[in-house]
């Protein structure tokens, strides 16, 4: 008999790539998502690029009725449902804390009565803060938050008492410094789902996703991820905007390989009630990502517009240590970074997309969170 699997926010960027590859694989997918505006656009229909052998019901994670008639007859859950996005969290908090954290909740509640063979949440690499880096004798130190006093200078790079930070790859070991309210709520949703699990006897993992690129992106939503973000800009004619000197270093990975991150966490019978990083192990600029992205969509001649500022919540590197999910999971990034630019480039050439993203950043700075 088929497993069957619930993806609550099943019909977004990642759930829909998680849903492909499960389908193709012989598993029976239903979907919970409530169709969010912001992501969805106002039809309230299904994305047409959603696969017709998933079910779909339209339907809030906040919403127990709807969990629970979700849950009917399911195997095991992969828990994507999220509000997503630093920048909106650190104004947008009741939100943010109802559909990520009591979200969370009230599926976790229905599971402790209708328990599941494998549950999956979706974590990120926004719990670590500031990623893991080295003095320069060589140990290995976790940084602070930069003060607001040095941000307001112009000094980006991260340092201590000693001095300069190199940033390093960041392990799962690296404790969490939560500088955001998206952060917060994701550290909650981990715990919240490992705690449960062990509690009810529900085989757990948690995959903490670095920075997700790929096709279906919410193009028209300015606080996902940022080569949407960029790609948006580029698609209207204007130059990507680029907070602080654009030399943060982050993890971009293929939402191909974090989709067999979920199948792999979904199979495993390692690594049960652990955390796991899904990253490419590599780290790239925001800059050079914004730079890379223009010329694979021809739009060479408009440049990026770096605003020498900050934004609150933002941390200055953050890229992963994947040797744990490989020993431990077997996982291993597949796709090259130039063809699954070339990729996208492909894939946007023929979409449409509003502009936003002026508009929030005058929000954030409305609120005294852009400096």
């Amino acid at each position: 008999m088929r497993k069957r699997v619930l993806i609550t926010g099943g019909a977004g960027f990642i759930g829909s790539h998680v849903a492909d590859l499960l389908l193709d694989r012989g598993y029976s997918v239903r979907i919970l998502d409530s169709l969010t505006p912001q992501v969805h656009g106002l039809s309230g229909t299904p994305p047409a690029y959603l696969n017709p052998e998933a079910e779909f019901i339209m339907g809030d994670v906040r919403d127990a009725h709807a969990v629970e008639r979700a849950l009917a007859d399911i195997d095991a859950v992969i828990h994507l449902a999220a509000f997503v996005g630093v920048g909106q969290s650190m104004y947008d908090m009741v939100s943010y804390i109802q559909v990520n954290e009591c979200g969370t909740a009230v599926l976790l509640e229905a599971l402790a009565k209708r328990p599941v063979r494998r549950l999956v949440v979706a974590s990120s690499m926004s719990i670590y803060g500031e990623g893991a880096a080295r003095r320069a004798d060589g140990s290995m130190v976790s940084p602070s938050e930069r003060s607001l006093e040095q941000l307001r200078r112009g000094a980006w790079e991260i340092e201590d008492e000693e001095g300069a930070l190199t940033p390093i790859p960041t392990p799962e070991t690296k404790q969490p410094s939560l500088s955001s309210v998206y952060a917060l709520n994701k550290y909650a949703q981990e715990r919240l789902c490992l705690i449960a699990g062990r509690a009810y006897g529900i085989p757990t993992v948690a995959l903490r996703f670095f920075n997700v690129f790929g096709t279906r992106q919410a193009l028209s939503n300015p606080y996902t991820g940022v080569l949407a973000i960029f790609a948006s800009r580029l698609l209207n004619n204007r130059p990507p905007l680029i907070f602080e000197d654009g030399l943060q270093q982050r993890d971009f990975v293929h939402v191909s390989d974090v989709a067999q991150a979920c199948l792999l966490a979904l199979e495993t019978e390692r690594g049960l009630g652990d955390a796991f990083n899904v990253g490419s192990g590599q780290q790239r600029t925001v800059l050079s990502i914004a730079e890379d992205l223009a010329h694979v969509m021809g739009r060479t001649d408009v440049r990026p517009h770096v605003l020498g500022k900050y934004r609150a919540g933002d941390i200055r590197h953050c890229f992963a240590d994947i040797s744990h999910s490989r020993s431990m999971l077997g996982f291993e990034p597949r796709t090259d970074f130039r063809e699954a630019l070339a990729e996208l480039a492909e894939w946007l050439s023929g979409q449409v997309a509003e502009d936003r993203v002026e508009h929030a950043a005058k929000e954030l700075e409305s609120r005294g969170l852009v400096a």
